[in-house]
């Protein structure tokens, strides 16, 4: 330590500089880097923090600057050896130190705490957003340290902006300026893209991007989901040059096959709702995927004969998703390198979550296997949701939910189905008893879904009747009240429909109606979802709890 302290001393003196000044700082760099890796190793069991992951507060970085004013050229170069030696040294020791990053309490209370760029945190401040949620003041560090993360919190918790946010810090208009860079640095192709399972939720995404990127820079992103025009779409690839582009799997592979989209130099690679992107429908596109984004061309020759994964630029995945089924993790230990689970105010390795998938709602289940997807459901669950149940025969169901609606003076409501044919006759009953409702699934074209979508955000639709299509990304914050006009085929799928409402600490209520044969499976979904669904009844306008329910409840 001694040294060390001499050693600055001498390099801080100005004139008196010694004739073998960059042995000097050399010899600096490599004794601040040991010293700083013995004090991790020596604080394996230690919290991490916000300042162990390399941000630091205002005032901390005021009175360095302030104190460091002498020797200005030796300090700079100093700075920027050391730099390089402690990004290659923190990765490593972050990753090989589990109880370190599990015991994690993330607390920031502001975005400029997160280390993101000014444009970005002055462009939050437009929008109104200046508090970042409990998943994003985890998540926004992790990913700006380069790790491949699976970002698991419930619907609603501000999951998109929290991988937006450090990607938009890193590429594009938004990104970081450092005082080194004299010139703009020039367009080098597509930086991010981003797939997602529908349509409705990638042009949301996009949404997102633009209300960031604002007017002037919006040409910065660009969609490329299934249903729109594609030779358009081609044309604005290679007009605009966008940095991020955002995506369904079909449509990306497609262009991606014609020749149309190099993304072999792409820094990173998002799946959100990873665990529907993983069905067999997307198989094929997902491979490609996979295989094209964040490849180099043409390997370096240099280097010798290179497998698949070496030849790979340094591309970054992020996963995202409410659930963790097994399928989850099993691909992120595939396509990532250590890939980190981030939750609400944890990060902690993948290799210490147990996997686990769906139950199905009919047929036994161990104890074991209903213990351990309680615990990853539950968290999916928005916390400020009620779930009530209301028994009643198949031909009344449309009546109840009038009645249901009614009584909770609910002004957006979603009701889920499972079949198309039986979902239009419910929009049709509910029109011929005066509510306004429409209806959203898949045999509706872009057009006139993208309607619909607008007049229920609008509220000129009180009632939107859906199917699994808007379990997915639906965000319309005004939405008050869920029902299940059919029940969901597993707890998982509940805990998508449920979390339509209640978004972002709101309230909401999520009613299931349900025939006498059903109440076991609803009985099984409280189980599982380790959250109680009261019984209750629609009397004289108002939503009555039966004493059954109360029961139950107590019971538990």
């Amino acid at each position: 330590m001694p040294m060390l302290i001499s050693t600055r001393l001498v390099l801080f003196v100005g004139d008196s500089l010694p004739l073998n000044k960059l042995q000097c700082i050399s010899r600096t760099a490599r004794i601040h880097s040991s010293l700083q890796l013995q004090r991790r190793v020596d604080h394996d069991n230690g919290p991490l923090t916000l300042a162990s992951l390399g941000f630091k507060c205002e005032v901390e970085t005021a009175k360095k600057d302030e104190t460091n004013k002498l020797g200005e050229t030796s300090l700079q170069a100093y700075k920027s050896q050391v730099k390089a030696v402690r990004n290659s040294v923190n990765k490593d020791v972050r990753v090989k130190n589990p109880l370190e990053i599990e015991a994690a309490p993330f607390s920031a209370k502001t975005f400029s705490m997160l280390g993101l760029s000014p444009l970005v945190i002055e462009r939050l401040e437009k929008e109104g957003l200046t508090v970042p949620t409990e998943v994003q003041s985890t998540a926004i560090p992790t990913i700006s340290k380069n790790h491949d993360v699976i970002i698991q919190s419930y619907t609603g918790s501000g999951k998109t902006l929290a991988y937006l946010l450090p990607i938009l810090s890193e590429v594009g208009p938004l990104k970081k300026k450092f005082d080194y860079e004299e010139e703009p640095v020039k367009k080098t192709g597509i930086e991010a893209v981003i797939v997602a399972p529908s349509r409705e939720l990638g042009m949301q995404i996009v949404r997102e991007v633009e209300k960031l990127l604002g007017p002037g820079d919006k040409k910065g992103v660009q969609q490329l989901v299934g249903g729109a025009n594609r030779s358009r779409q081609e044309e604005a690839l290679k007009k605009n040059k966008p940095a991020i582009v955002v995506g369904t799997p079909g449509r990306i592979a497609e262009i991606s096959a014609a020749g149309k989209l190099h993304t072999h130099g792409c820094r990173f690679l998002v799946f959100d709702e990873v665990d529907q992107l993983l069905s067999f429908n997307f198989r094929e596109d997902m491979h490609r995927i996979l295989e094209h984004v964040g490849r180099r061309s043409v390997p370096d020759p240099s280097s010798g004969p290179q497998s698949p994964m070496s030849r790979r630029s340094e591309r970054q995945t992020i996963m995202v998703s409410a659930t963790v089924p097994f399928s989850v993790i099993r691909a992120a230990r595939s396509w990532g390198r250590d890939p980190l689970l981030v939750r609400a105010k944890r990060v902690v390795p993948l290799e210490s979550v147990a996997a686990s998938g769906p139950v199905p709602l009919s047929g036994p289940t161990s104890s074991s296997t209903s213990n351990t997807v309680t615990q990853g459901v539950v968290e999916s669950l928005p916390p400020g949701l009620k779930h009530y149940y209301c028994v009643t025969k198949s031909q009344h169901k449309v009546d109840t939910l009038r009645r249901c609606v009614h009584a909770l003076d609910a002004k957006s409501v979603i009701v889920f189905m499972n079949h198309t044919k039986q979902l239009k006759d419910s929009v049709f009953k509910l029109e011929a008893r005066g509510m306004k409702a429409a209806e959203l699934h898949g045999d509706l074209g872009k057009l006139a879904r993208s309607t619909t979508l607008k007049k229920f955000k609008a509220g000129e639709v009180r009632v939107l009747v859906t199917n699994e299509l808007s379990a997915r990304g639906l965000d319309v914050a005004e939405c008050d009240l869920v029902v299940n006009l059919d029940l969901p085929t597993d707890s998982v799928h509940y805990a998508h429909r449920a979390g339509r409402t209640g978004r972002l600490g709101r309230k909401g209520n999520v009613v299931t109606i349900c025939e006498e044969p059903e109440v076991f499976v609803v009985k099984k979904l409280q189980r599982q979802l380790g959250a109680p669904i009261f019984c209750c009844e629609f009397t004289e306008g108002k939503l009555v709890v039966s004493k059954e329910g109360e029961e139950d409840t107590l019971k538990r």
